[in-house]
């Protein structure tokens, strides 16, 4: 008989974080690191522990990565494992198929998914295996939850006996499948399929932010997360409580002993220092690509909250969103009058150079999360809330920060984001219409050509004249949670190097961007920004 488990072909490097990741039990696994753990190895093994154990067309899995193109390499060392099981796999290589089958029925496919709307080509699927390719590639989460729902099994025990030689059994231990009516056989039930989502990703990335918060944020590798859920069970209809888990584990390529010191040697000799600290060291402390990390500093641009002087000029800006986040940001530009400032208990003056910006408080629109009750950061999912409901808010907000003492006047009009005068029908308001009948009222924002360049340019100057005491800055105080939290840590376009990555969660950015044109000159629209290497 052959022996088809995993041992027999290939086992985990022995004492690292590869055989972790393989052993590991959660309903979520994040295996990062730097490159070459061997993490694409323990993913494809992750799945094909459970082939030929009794499952059959039950077990089922999917592999996902943005492009296909990607899955090659994933592909090729497929095919250089799974013949070596002998037990008659077949890979099917047309683009329509792209999948592993197996004469006991598993399947493994590979395939791409890279915006939201792909995933309905899925929907009502059945994977009991999950796995992503390179995680961070996504720039948010809503994809990977939404696969969620295909994570599911209809597997019951209890119709699908196995029969097992009952003799190799007793003797060894060994459950050997043979036909129900051989004379040896002993009926079995098999183990409740275990849903599993295996993920593998390197730190940097579009997506570096969502994932770090989802997964290494939340405990020291290693350490076991468990979020309890109250349910109705369908089998019994009453209340049940579950438990999910979820782990990140860390690789090092120190572990791998096939990797040569000339592959190293190629990772040392990456320009981009983010990348190279992520891909050398696994860092997570790192931003991925980003546009402003290279001249941001929480010691000198995050401030404590403070009373606006009376006569520092304070206005708003708005960028719009219903199923992405909207952003209100109110600011206050700096005229050489002193502040007083409590820091660590003692009060300070707080000067900053004439027509310094200071935003001061915030309204991000993101869906609220269950535990902090807190907008999100990272789902980049909106509160789909109307325009005149989104102006009451502000309205609200203003009127709070007037008799709290933070502000002595109502802001300014400011700029926002251009959308809301679309006209989709003359018989229907603006968004600015709607808006501006609760009291709201705005200035056009600055999209002209080159805008979105010169808007970055400036706020880096701006950035870097707060370090340097030279020349109008910019502030944020620590109230403001979304923006110190995805400002910092904005991804740049790959392709646009003198731009942000516009599919990344950037609604305070852009906010921010209005605000730092308005009224600015454009000099800096000649000038080639020069983004660090």
């Amino acid at each position: 008989m052959l022996d088809l488990s995993i041992k027999s072909v290939w086992r985990p490097i022995p004492e690292t974080s590869q055989q972790m990741a393989f052993e590991s039990d959660c309903d979520h696994t994040l295996y990062t690191g730097t490159r070459g753990p061997g993490k694409t190895d323990a993913q494809l093994m992750k799945f094909r522990k459970n082939v030929g154990q009794g499952y059959g067309p039950f077990w089922r899995g999917i592999i996902l990565d943005r492009e296909y193109k990607n899955l090659d390499d994933l592909i090729l060392k497929s095919r250089r494992w799974f013949p070596e099981f002998n037990d008659g796999c077949k890979f099917l290589s047309s683009t329509s198929a792209l999948k592993w089958i197996w004469p006991t029925g598993e399947e493994l496919l590979f395939r791409s998914a890279d915006k939201e709307q792909d995933y309905w080509q899925f929907h009502g699927h059945e994977y009991p295996f999950i796995g992503w390719n390179e995680l961070t590639k996504y720039p948010d989460s809503n994809l990977y939850d939404m696969f969620m729902s295909t994570n599911r099994t209809s597997f019951r025990p209890e119709d699908y006996p196995v029969y097992i030689d009952r003799d190799i059994y007793r003797d060894t231990g060994r459950q050997i499948a043979v036909p129900a009516k051989s004379k040896r056989s002993m009926p079995m039930l098999l183990p409740d399929i275990k849903l599993e989502v295996f993920s593998t990703t390197n730190p940097y990335g579009p997506g570096h932010n969502w994932v770090k918060r989802r997964f290494i944020d939340p405990a020291p590798y290693g350490e076991v997360v468990t979020t309890e859920i109250d349910v109705i069970d369908p089998k019994t209809k009453a209340k049940a409580t579950v438990q999910r888990t979820q782990v990140a584990i860390f690789g090092s390529y120190i572990e791998n002993i096939y990797l040569t010191k000339e592959y190293i040697a190629t990772l040392t000799q990456e320009k981009d220092k983010n990348r190279r600290k992520a891909w050398l060291t696994g860092s997570w402390d790192i931003v991925a690509g980003g546009a402003l990390d290279d001249v941001w500093n929480r010691e000198i641009h995050v401030v404590p909250r403070f009373i606006i002087p009376p006569s520092w000029k304070i206005d708003r800006a708005f960028d719009d969103g219903s199923s992405h986040p909207f952003s209100v940001g109110w600011f206050a530009e700096a005229d050489g009058t002193e502040a007083d400032v409590l820091v660590n208990g003692e009060w300070r003056k707080f000067c900053p150079q004439p027509k310094s910006l200071i935003q001061f408080f915030e309204w991000y629109g993101s869906e609220i999360d269950e535990l902090s009750g807190q907008p999100s950061i990272g789902t980049n999912k909106g509160l789909k809330l109307s325009a005149r409901n989104i102006a009451l808010g502000i309205r609200d907000r203003e009127e709070s920060l007037m008799v709290n003492g933070w502000i002595s006047s109502q802001p300014a009009p400011g700029p926002a984001d251009n959308r809301i005068r679309n006209v989709i029908d003359k018989e229907l308001e603006t968004t600015e219409d709607l808006m501006l009948k609760q009291g709201v009222a705005w200035e056009a924002s600055d999209k002209s050509p080159g805008s979105r360049i010169v808007g970055l340019q400036l706020l880096r100057d701006r950035l870097e004249a707060a370090k340097t005491g030279e020349g109008p800055a910019f502030y944020v105080m620590e109230c403001c949670r979304a923006t110190i939290g995805i400002l910092p840590t904005l991804p740049r376009d790959k392709v646009k190097l003198d731009d942000v990555d516009t599919t990344a969660e950037d609604h305070p950015y852009d906010m921010i961007r209005y605000r730092v044109l308005k009224g600015s000159n454009r000099y800096a629209a000649k000038v080639k920004m020069q983004m660090p290497t």
